[in-house]
């Protein structure tokens, strides 16, 4: 699949050059003391349990960036249906940098098949529907990248990336400014002050300030935390004036019923941090 606009090959040499760093250092001395300096050897990488695979282009760009003269064959690719014993790619190359980077990538395809894998079976539930099922920046540091990268794989739609990319006027910003057609009107002052084209979004609490937000003009609202007839009850009010978001305790079981309500997004947090690793190995081959 494409890569995303924010995977930019910047983003990607300053997220390797930063990881392997941080796990070589002045050198990974058990491979350098036991691993003939030019014995080439294969690896693969094999699938230890069921997953919708992610990272797999990613695992091949780490590989490279170490060692452009490693050659990958490619077996499986992001997005598809893995199954236990399958493999996804066999590396060949020099052994001291298959060993150098087995843990890298395996830390990051783990991570990022997990969140494939968990969002693939949130995003099922919401077939038939109009509804999209978004992430949120609830992330792990300096790993955002990898964590929306398989959202995304996973068939899953990316919400903001971060701060810079959108306005979103949560409960603090409210409470903090004193109004939500005050800190919109701010927003939008500020939009035009610095020339920038950016959405705006405002998270609501109840119908009187979804009643604010329809007023305020804003892009999106976001419907947090609501039960599900209050849901319905504040779509109907928008009745389509803007985008709407729900968000706040979902749970895989409502996904169905709050899609019913016609909101144009659910937002998920649980897609990258509650999802658990996959078990994969880079395994020599004898």
């Amino acid at each position: 699949m494409k890569k995303p606009s924010y995977v930019t090959e910047k983003a990607l040499k300053a997220f390797i050059k930063s990881a392997l760093e941080e796990d070589i250092q002045d050198g990974d001395h058990s491979t350098l003391s036991t691993i003939p300096k030019d014995l080439q050897q294969s690896a693969k990488l094999l699938v230890k349990q069921n997953c919708i695979l992610a990272g797999v282009e990613l695992a091949e760009i780490i590989l490279k960036t170490f060692d452009k003269n490693l050659k990958i064959e490619t077996f499986l690719k992001d997005g598809d249906a893995a199954k236990v014993g399958d493999i996804a790619f066999i590396v060949t190359g020099n052994a001291r940098s298959i060993l150098s980077t087995e843990r890298l990538l395996l830390n990051c395809m783990q991570r990022m098949s997990g969140i494939a894998t968990l969002t693939h079976e949130w995003d099922s539930r919401l077939v038939g529907t109009k509804t999209k099922l978004l992430d949120t920046r609830k992330t792990t540091p300096n790993f955002r990248m990898c964590e929306k990268w398989a959202v995304a794989i996973g068939g899953g739609t990316n919400h903001r990336y971060g701060l810079y990319d959108m306005i979103m006027l949560k409960d603090n910003h409210i409470d903090y400014n004193g109004s939500i057609t005050n800190a919109v009107n701010m927003a939008k002052e500020y939009i035009k002050a610095h020339k920038k084209k950016l959405k705006i979004e405002v998270e609501t609490r109840n119908l009187e300030e979804v009643r604010e937000a329809i007023n305020a003009k804003v892009d999106r609202i976001m419907l947090d935390n609501m039960d599900v007839p209050t849901m319905r009850q504040a779509v109907e009010m928008i009745n389509g004036s803007c985008e709407t978001e729900a968000s706040g305790g979902i749970t895989r079981d409502m996904l169905k019923e709050i899609a019913s309500t016609g909101v144009t997004y659910i937002s998920v947090g649980a897609l990258t941090h509650s999802a658990e690793n996959i078990d994969l190995s880079l395994k020599a081959v004898k």
